[in-house]
């Protein structure tokens, strides 16, 4: 080999070698920093955001996920995938300007989406009077408060219940920002819009403080809080307005309603670094940056339901090196966070059996759901049972390969537990029910099966599975009773479409 060809070699190597280095380097610090990483079709945002100080030294890291993408306020087209999963808040509006000539004072603004017709707002020097809320005091064992009204759990928001630092006194938030910003839509009681319209600010001198929390809270408001699928347009919501904001680091939480407890709070403090009640505060707290987590029912997840949003799943890596308006992957990186959240590797492919598969059949049960629920859950399939026992029977006398059928008791079993069932799956099957909605961390090729009572003929998993890109399969019912012989044909062609 000459000397030219051994230069030659020599510079091809340290060329890739910086080339592989700062793709490292980019991704990252995409997962660990709080501006955005820059890509090929996005613009950087630091001059969007506020110095504050934040102490990160409690609060949990984002992890790295495979699907992630970075979050960006550059514009995106409207009613696109991208504007409906993901950034499409890409309005700001100036509240309240901090006024960084001498001491610094308090700021607020929204970021508003005219897709969702949402607003994600932040602020800074921010102080709550729990006293001014009027509502239960909430997380109570469930067994102390049944019977308790709905009303009584949902907040009531007087005049300064909210209360910015701004040597000013006056009205937050007028009638005109809130129809232009927070607006009400189908939400009958919107208790977002009635936090903003509380807000007051304030002059130095009368901001005081029992209590500061240094570092980023977001502030939630639940309605459906028992109910997996609405708790997950609850999630998905605090997780957007999180990388909205571009936080260095998952915040803490804030329940600012009287709910009670349910097994589901296991997965909101797995999900963000603590969580807390507004009424658990004894007097006025401060704090020095507040994010509003908008409400589930204006994320995507629900208002699909009644309108059309024409997204299906892609790979985010082929969404980097090409963007499209009718792809997203945002779902696939929700889906990985929850999973990540519980411990579950998500950095690694999972490579599946060709030989032996899990068929997981998801089980509606009766259980206590909140104060006001009897404990009885409406059947959606009448023979359950019968259908489950069919399928017992085939599987454990299939030759072609191995299937092992799971019992998806959820209401007895862990989020953990659950989300391991979900991710050793091959197919899901089950009734429609609000079990179904883990499918959101399903793995890619994992085949859903749903069962349809002609008296739910709703599309909630069709579309999570359209989204995430996940076959789907569907029987529909002309009552809420199967023909189990006609359930497992469905199961033989699915398995026989994975080698099986």
């Amino acid at each position: 080999m000459n000397t030219k060809t051994q230069a030659l070699l020599l510079k091809i190597f340290f060329f890739l070698f910086a080339f592989n280095t700062l793709i490292l380097c980019i991704y990252f610090t995409s997962h660990s920093k709080s501006s955005p990483p820059t890509s090929p079709h996005r613009k950087p945002t630091s001059d969007n955001r506020f110095p504050f100080p934040e102490n990160s030294h409690s609060s949990k890291p984002w992890p790295i996920l495979p699907s992630y993408l970075p979050w960006s306020h550059s514009p995106v087209p409207p009613r696109s995938c991208e504007a409906y999963f993901g950034n499409g808040f890409t309005l700001r509006a100036d509240l309240f300007k901090p006024k960084l000539a001498g001491k610094l004072t308090g700021w607020f603004r929204c970021w508003y989406s005219e897709t969702l017709e949402s607003s994600i707002c932040e602020g800074g020097r921010v102080r709550m009077w729990p006293e001014r809320i009027f509502m239960s005091r909430g997380g109570e064992r469930i067994e102390e408060v049944i019977g308790r009204k709905e009303e009584m759990e949902l907040p009531e928001f007087r005049n300064g219940a909210f209360e910015l630092d701004g040597g000013e006194e006056r009205v937050l938030a007028d009638e005109k920002f809130l129809d232009r910003f927070v607006q009400e839509g189908e939400v009958q009681r919107h208790t977002m819009r009635a936090l903003f319209g509380s807000f007051r600010v304030v002059s130095e001198s009368d901001f005081e403080c029992q209590e500061w929390i240094e570092e980023p809270v977001l502030l939630v408001t639940r309605f459906e809080y028992a109910n997996l699928f609405h708790t997950i347009t609850d999630w998905y919501s605090a997780y957007v307005a999180s990388r909205v904001v571009g936080l260095p680091n998952r915040p803490h939480l804030i329940f600012v309603d009287g709910h009670c407890k349910t097994p589901l709070e296991e997965t909101w403090k797995a999900l963000f670094s603590s969580l807390r009640y507004a009424k658990n505060f004894s007097g006025p707290v401060c704090f020095r940056h507040v994010i509003f987590s908008p409400l589930g029912y204006e994320t995507a997840l629900f208002k699909g339901l009644t309108e059309g949003i024409n997204c299906h799943g892609g790979s985010s890596h082929d969404l980097w090196l090409k963007p499209e308006d009718q792809k997203t992957a945002r779902l696939s990186e929700f889906g990985e966070m929850v999973r990540a959240a519980f411990g579950f590797p998500v950095d690694r492919q999972v490579e599946r059996s060709t030989s032996f598969h899990n068929v997981l059949f998801v089980r509606r049960e009766d259980y206590l759901a909140h104060p006001r629920h009897g404990g009885r859950v409406e059947s959606r399939l009448t023979n359950e049972q019968e259908v489950f026992n069919a399928l017992q029977n085939w599987t454990s006398n299939h030759r072609e390969c191995r299937i092992n059928l799971v019992n998806g008791l959820f209401a007895h079993m862990s989020m953990k537990e659950q989300l391991r069932a979900i991710q050793d799956a091959s197919v899901i099957i089950g009734a429609h029910g609000a079990g179904l909605t883990h499918i959101i961390s399903a793995l890619p090729k994992t085949v859903i099966l749903e069962i349809i009572s002609s008296l739910f003929r709703r599309p909630h998993f069709a579309l999570i599975a359209q989204w995430k890109g996940l076959d789907y399969h569907a029987i529909n019912l002309s009552g809420s009773h199967a023909d189990p012989e006609v359930v497992i044909e469905h199961l033989s062609r699915i398995m026989a479409s994975l080698g099986c």
